[in-house]
């Protein structure tokens, strides 16, 4: 492996950063956790402590949000209670996946801080993506473009549907 040295980007490492969204209206969320209108605000599922979310700019059909409704950032700022209810619903809900789209994998994942990838570095949330073999193509590779080829509003009714069965 190379390396390559490049001392001039201490200083932007090391630059004081800025700080994660707040709650309320700036966090999308919070907003989503707040209802009241839980169709505008993509929100599929909500318990006593979590909130799922479709994401609005999918890596993949059915990628889903799964937040605590708390505006927390970090796990050791999770209750036992919140840590357990996410971790059921998103089992839960990898479980409505499995038996609606027939993925034959998942990418389940928590991104911590702006550096490992989190765009709302204030507000925790796992992503879940469901993956199908040969599920990526040449659109990424060559014009940088993601093929979607179910609306959001079709994964909503697809999942409300089949969490209203119990």
């Amino acid at each position: 492996m190379d390396h390559l040295w490049a001392p001039w980007r201490l200083a932007y490492v090391t630059a004081p950063k800025e700080p994660p969204p707040a709650t309320g209206p700036d966090c999308f969320l919070c907003r989503a956790a707040a209802g009241p209108d839980d169709r505008a605000n993509l929100v599929a599922h909500r318990t006593a402590h979590s909130v799922v979310v479709l994401n609005r700019f999918p890596y993949n059909n059915g990628h889903l949000l799964v937040a605590p409704l708390a505006h927390k950032a970090a796990l050791a700022d999770l209750t036992s209670d919140e840590l357990l209810d996410l971790q059921l619903v998103m089992r839960k809900l990898i479980g409505v996946l499995e038996r609606r789209m027939s993925p034959d994998g998942f990418n389940v994942g928590l991104n911590l801080g702006r550096a490992a990838g989190a765009g709302v570095p204030g507000h925790l949330h796992w992503h879940i993506v469901p993956r199908w073999n040969g599920d990526t193509n040449f659109m990424p590779v060559f014009t940088d473009t993601r093929v979607i080829s179910q609306s959001l509003d079709a994964l909503h009714a697809l999942i409300v549907e089949e969490l209203a069965k119990g």
